[in-house]
């Protein structure tokens, strides 16, 4: 059934080859479909929308622009429309040498090694949170696990904040991080003068040896980093893992009550569980898409993009394009092949892709333990907001109750 959108009409091959909108909100309801046909028909296409942009949405394609960044620029690219002043977040809007420069401050703190460490009170963190709603047998899952879970982890075990900031801070980290929202570039805004006064807190103690301390005193470019680079840094380190994690355990949960057999088996042979999360990131990634612009002209995909055009090309696409992965639709856990890009490639690939990755895997081993007979409440309707970021709203479950692992804290 063809579905309408207000200013460029119905979803059908001429809107995918001519007019595709990528903030069309019937693409967030259609999007996997959508990109099939575009993967189809015209996998590098030219849109009139928006001031005219190329979609990009094989795989071998968008790796072409994603790697290539000597001729896709990161400095500008297509944007979601906001409410207030645009905030520059570093190094996602600069392009190497710069970008390599703070790329090297963080990626050492965020190696497995160092990552495992954490295992422990993610997962005391993990069932602190079910054990909020474990005994009522109902909850919305993104708001009760989802969300507070990336930020609460974040700020605690990397950045070190202060224990009685950490509900405040990552309750602006979590609204700003939903672009869409009323409220989000005021939670933003927020976000960055809590890191402001976190960080001049920070200079005044002795040093930790963490990841704030090697922003505060990093060299760019052979001169000291400035104040509001500091701030940017750390504001991409918290923000780039929240929103992109909440929806991949709302999908995942989602996908759990669609399909039960996937828990039961995962119930059955748990060593199963890092094979799922790979699957839940190929097919429920919710990092959807991001833009270059083009420095030079070039061909990609057989089309030229000359100089200036911008690109936008589709992550979620590439993870299920049918020339890299077999039934790409369905969830395979014996699948052997899963080279998926959900957390992108390139200079710009996630630097938090292992926390990222041990986040899900310990949420999904204590889910699987804890929670039984999960099932979405009647009526409910999984819906998105953002069509660059595939997080629900929310995901309302019913499951059997259970008992708490903590005692409660004192009122």
């Amino acid at each position: 059934m063809e579905t309408t959108t207000a200013s460029t009409g119905p979803i059908d091959d001429e809107w995918v080859e001519k007019h595709f909108d990528h903030l069309s909100p019937e693409l967030g309801r259609d999007l996997h479909a959508t990109l099939a046909r575009a993967r189809s028909r015209c996998p590098v296409a030219h849109s009139d929308q928006h001031g005219g942009f190329w979609v990009v949405t094989r795989k071998d394609d968008v790796l072409r622009v994603a790697q290539d960044w000597k001729t896709f620029s990161s400095e500008d690219g297509i944007t979601v429309p906001s409410r207030g002043p645009q905030m520059k977040i570093l190094p996602v809007t600069v392009d190497p040498p710069l970008q390599r420069e703070f790329r090297q401050l963080t990626n050492p703190y965020f190696r497995p090694a160092v990552v495992s460490e954490w295992e422990g009170p993610t997962r005391d963190l993990v069932n602190r949170l079910i054990d909020e709603f474990i005994e009522d047998g109902a909850c919305d899952f993104m708001e009760a696990f989802a969300r507070p879970l990336p930020g609460l982890a974040f700020f605690d075990l990397a950045l070190h904040a202060p224990a009685e900031d950490l509900e405040e801070v990552n309750g602006y980290a979590v609204m700003g991080s939903q672009m869409h929202r009323p409220g989000a570039m005021d939670s933003l805004m927020k976000l960055a003068g809590w890191i402001g006064r976190f960080i001049e807190k920070r200079r005044e103690e002795g040093p930790r040896g963490d990841v704030v301390d090697a922003v505060m005193s990093a060299q760019i470019e052979g001169r000291p980093i400035t104040p509001e680079e500091v701030v940017g840094t750390v504001q991409l380190l918290v923000l780039g893992g929240l929103e992109t994690t909440a929806g991949v355990l709302g999908m995942a949960m989602q996908r759990l009550c669609a399909h039960p057999e996937i828990l039961r088996s995962l119930r059955e042979r748990p060593e199963l569980i890092p094979k799922a999360v790979e699957e839940f990131l190929r097919l429920d990634g919710s990092f959807v898409c991001i833009a270059r612009t083009a420095r030079q002209d070039a061909e990609v995909g057989g089309q030229l993009i000359k100089k200036g055009e911008q690109v936008l090309m589709y992550w979620v696409s590439a993870n299920r394009d049918e020339d890299e992965f077999d039934n790409p639709d369905l969830f395979d856990l014996e699948r052997t092949k899963n080279s998926h890009i959900a957390f992108g490639a390139g200079p710009h690939r996630c630097a938090g892709s292992n926390l990222a990755r041990m986040n899900l895997r310990i949420a999904l081993e204590e889910i699987v333990r804890r929670m039984h007979d999960i099932r979405l409440q009647p009526g409910a309707e999984i819906d998105f907001l953002s069509t660059f970021n595939r997080a629900p709203l929310s995901v309302p479950i019913l499951f059997t109750p259970g008992k708490r692992v903590f005692e409660p804290a004192p009122a």
